[in-house]
């Protein structure tokens, strides 16, 4: 079976390959990753490499073009080769987990824009001791499918309520630096703030924002489900979080894989359902949850 991954370097991606080699492992299945180092034309060489080799029983791909991925796709069915998506939509519907492409196993994912429904739901309880709540909103790129789905998800939610979106900003998911930066320069224009949402990564340079100056008393919300941010919110710095399980992703991938090896389609998995409170995590049951992913 070939592993098709965005980039072996991830950590995210680095946990679910983890739990995707155990249960192959415990398969007799034979696990061969390929490394696309963020590279979307690597990643198209690698497949159609994979596909002539004529090798390979089935695919678990992490796409990095969605769409685009699909003439690919339809070539390794062609071919007679088992398809399972992981972690990144392959078609144009953000809402849904289903296999947008005919003859695809499965697909295990948590939909961009159910992710931001559930971090909309999050944001409302946390505003609710304020009127308006002053919110400022860090998008991880602005611009991309992805992040405009999730904010789809987040502002159909929150339309409507006390939520006023004072700020937004932009954390690129790149660790607590750009993050920092960003909430400063917010901070300078925008003082009047109670509550700040985005990835952990990003919340994570926030905090220390917040910190310094003097602005404790701003809530927090993350979401990532990171051992930092599951502390975070374990010990009240953080108000919440969306928690996510990448090693579960992994699991419910390869577990997707097996059953289409034995002629039987998963659909669909969302794996936001296999964990407590469906991934809303608040001080009251942050200990439910146990981090599959250092950040």
């Amino acid at each position: 079976m070939a592993y098709l991954s965005a980039s072996s370097a991830n950590t995210w991606l680095a946990a679910s390959k983890e739990a995707m080699e155990t249960v192959a492992a415990a398969n007799n299945i034979e696990m061969v990753e390929f490394d696309a180092q963020f590279d979307a034309a690597l990643q198209q060489q690698q497949f159609q490499d994979v596909i002539a080799t004529g090798q390979y029983d089935g695919i678990i791909l992490v796409s990095l073009v969605g769409a685009g991925s699909i003439p690919d796709v339809e070539d390794a069915l062609a071919a007679g080769i088992e398809m399972v998506f992981l972690n990144q939509v392959v078609g144009e519907d953000f809402s849904d987990v289903e296999p947008q492409v005919p003859g695809v196993a499965a697909a295990v994912f948590e939909p961009p824009l159910v992710r931001g429904e559930r971090i909309g739901q999050i944001t409302l309880e946390t505003c609710a001791d304020f009127d308006p709540c002053n919110v400022v909103y860090f998008y991880g790129i602005r611009g991309i499918p992805l992040d405009e789905a999730i904010r789809q998800g987040w502002d159909s939610v929150t339309a409507g309520s006390n939520i006023n979106v004072v700020a937004e900003a932009e954390g690129q998911y790149l660790g607590p630096d750009v993050g920092l930066a960003a909430m400063q320069d917010v901070i300078v224009s925008t003082p009047d703030i109670h509550v700040v949402v985005g990835a952990d990564q990003s919340m994570q340079g926030a905090e220390i924002a917040l910190s310094e100056a003097g602005m404790d008393d701003v809530r927090i919300i993350g979401f990532g489900g990171s051992s930092y941010a599951v502390e975070a919110v374990q010990d009240g710095r953080w108000y919440a979080g969306l928690f996510g399980a990448p090693y579960t992703e992994g699991r419910l991938a390869m577990e997707a894989m097996v059953a289409a090896l034995a002629g039987t389609d998963t659909g669909g998995v969302d794996p936001a359902l296999s964990v407590p409170n469906g991934g809303l995590m608040f001080q009251y049951n942050a200990d439910d949850f146990e981090a599959e992913w250092a950040g």
